[in-house]
This record gives structure tokens, sequence and C-alpha cells, in this order.
């Protein structure tokens, strides 16, 4: 006699989005925590990322702050998910899909179609209008990377 599979497991989307909150936790910046995985077209995963500093650096090597000259502040130094779990890939990127805590900037993006990345699935666009996104989706649309909001099995999009 055969026992039935479980019914109450987890999906792929799932799975690889609670992947990205953990390794973001890794994360020292202040304000904002991102995590990335890239999973390959068999549903294993080749890179993790979180947003940092360049390996070597000191955790307070340079500022985390916010706003004041650029070199004054996190954006010149700061190396984002999305970048890091590309440069962290254990195996090639093409094909993959992209699972991240927050929407790709533009620099970002033009690093995910370098690498031939075919799919970004993001939690978070709270930057959506502003324009270094504005300008992600321009590139993403353009390179024909599809991208769609990730929405937890059973709830309605906000």
């Amino acid at each position: 006699m055969s026992e039935r599979s479980r019914s109450n497991y987890i999906s792929w989307d799932e799975c690889f989005m609670r992947m990205a909150h953990l390794i973001s936790q890794r994360s020292k910046d202040p304000s904002t925590n991102a995590g990335a995985v890239i999973a390959n077209q068999k549903n294993v995963v080749v890179g993790l990322g979180y947003n940092g500093w360049p390996r070597g650096a000191e955790d307070n090597a340079f500022p985390w702050e916010r706003s004041g000259a650029l070199d004054d502040t996190k954006y010149a130094y700061v190396v984002h998910a999305e970048e890091n779990s590309i440069y962290n890939a254990n195996a090639k990127t093409d094909g993959c899909k992209l699972y991240t805590t927050l929407f790709p900037c533009n620099e970002c993006a033009k690093t995910i179609i370098q690498n031939g990345i075919t799919e970004i699935i993001y939690e978070s666009d709270k930057y959506h209008d502003e324009p270094a996104w504005k300008a992600s989706r321009r590139l993403l649309d353009t390179a024909g990377v599809k991208y769609r909001e990730y929405v937890i099995s059973g709830q309605k999009k906000k």
C-alpha cells in the first residue's frame, strides 16, 4: 500500500523567496537588508547574495549614511544583493531566475542582462517611481527579461 504525498508543501517561488530573506539577514546595512537567490531551470540554487561592502572591507570602512555627498553615503560603496548573487554564482547564470527582496535598480539590471538571467521575481518595488528603477524596467523590457511580483499563495496583491 502506497502513502499519499504531502499536499501542504511550499512552492519553489516561496522556497527561494524565503531563502532570499534569510540571506538578507547577513547584511549589516542599518536601513535596508536585501537578499537575492539565483536558481537554474532545474530549481537548483547557483548563487546567493546580500547587500554589503566589497570583499575584504571592514564593517565600518565606509559610511552607511543615506544622504549627503555621494562619497559620504553608502551608495558609492555598497554592492547590491543582485550583483553579489551573480558574483557568488557557482555555475553559469544563463537562463536562470533571480529571486530578490527588492526590485533591482538600473545598475543591477545591466548586470542581470549581461549574465543571461531571463526572469526576476521580486517582493518589493518601493522605489518604483524613482529614476533608477524606471530606467531598470526600460532596460529589462528592451532586453526581454521577464519580471513579476512575488505574492504568497492565498494572498491578494495590494
